[in-house]
């Protein structure tokens, strides 16, 4: 019985290392080893770190990057220049998807012609994030003029416990400000990112035990939470009753830029592409009270409904990288980037 074990596990083991060769021939995301390595609360990948990224089953996408100096997905490294322009975000300045050519800092540098861009891109970021790479940018940098692209869930991302926070946000009930950190992974995740069979297990098929054993056993009462209403002194007037945390996360970002944007702030807001395409767009409260707050201090909005509005009109083509992945493809970065650089000049 031992014997007949035994074979048994060493024909799983060799099966198992079979597939991890396989694998490692194949474009599934690498290791990405992020830290708080520039900055206590910026988030970034190692310096001039290399690794590969795909997305799906299929490895659709597959891209090979690069950080640059300060661990950055971008076209340059970085360096002390008062006539550069930060282009900051999360995913979308990344574009892990696209070509190097094709991603938002590339594009805006071609675009504006003579000044360079540095792109500071984090995934899984908020507004209040944006607001510790600006500062950064103007601190370490010079810089003085600034771009921001946002994703229509930025603001309400900023509330603490929202997924997409490397640093600042804001408790969702007192709307007190917090340092909500990501932890660093244990000894076995950091031994398990570097096997491309978990790699693709994990993060091709986003396998989840957690997510697994609660499909198996879903809880018996769901809980409700209590309607947000808690106000900032002098911060809301009147109340949003549906999105009370729009002025007072709006509010704290203005607030924390005001030092170091010298220059041009512009703010690029994406819409609701798919709801532009089917022509079935409905209202957003939140998107526009945002707006009308960063028009009022004194940012230059460049709002993607008209513009994206105006290419559906008149072509065919959709602006997101796939029915699978909602991200800007390069004719939708195009798009922005040119209406950013014109906001600028």
């Amino acid at each position: 019985m031992a014997r007949k074990l035994s074979l048994w596990l060493v024909g799983v083991g060799g099966f198992l290392l079979l597939l991890e060769l396989f694998f490692r021939l194949l474009p599934v995301s690498t290791s990405t080893e992020t830290g708080y390595y520039i900055d206590p609360l910026i988030l970034t990948y190692p310096p001039h770190h290399h690794w590969t990224t795909s997305t799906g089953w299929d490895l659709r996408n597959a891209q090979r990057l690069e950080s640059n100096n300060f661990g950055f997905v971008a076209s340059r490294d970085f360096e002390r220049n008062d006539q550069a322009v930060a282009l900051i975000g999360d995913s979308f300045i990344e574009s892990s998807m696209l070509a190097a050519t094709d991603r938002p800092g590339a594009q805006l540098e071609r675009a504006l012609g003579s000044r360079p861009v540095f792109a500071m891109g984090n995934p899984g970021t908020a507004l209040l994030d944006y607001a510790e790479r600006i500062r950064f940018a103007h601190e370490q940098f010079g810089v003085r003029d600034f771009v921001v692209l946002m994703e229509r869930g930025d603001v309400k991302q900023a509330l603490c416990g929202s997924g997409n926070i490397n640093a600042q946000c804001l408790d969702p009930k007192t709307f007190a400000p917090h340092i909500q950190k990501i932890p660093p992974p244990g000894k076995a995740k950091r031994i398990f990112r570097h096997s491309a069979l978990a790699q693709y297990v994990f993060g091709q098929l986003k396998f989840s035990p957690q997510k697994l054993r609660q499909q198996a056993f879903p809880p018996l009462h769901r809980v409700e939470s209590e309607p947000n209403r808690t106000v900032l002194n002098g911060l809301i007037s009147p109340i949003d009753e549906e999105a009370p945390f729009v002025d007072v996360v709006s509010h704290t970002f203005f607030e924390r830029i005001k030092p170091y944007v010298i220059g041009k702030l512009v703010i690029v807001i994406d819409s609701d592409r798919s709801a532009l395409f089917a022509g079935q767009l409905k209202p957003e409260p939140s998107r526009a009270r945002f707006i009308e707050l960063a028009r009022a201090a004194g940012a230059i909005v460049v709002d993607t409904e008209p513009l994206f509005q105006a290419h559906f009109d008149q072509s065919p083509l959709k602006l997101n990288v796939g029915p699978y992945d909602g991200h800007l493809n390069a004719l939708g970065v195009n798009l922005i980037t040119h209406a950013a650089a014109e906001a600028l000049q």
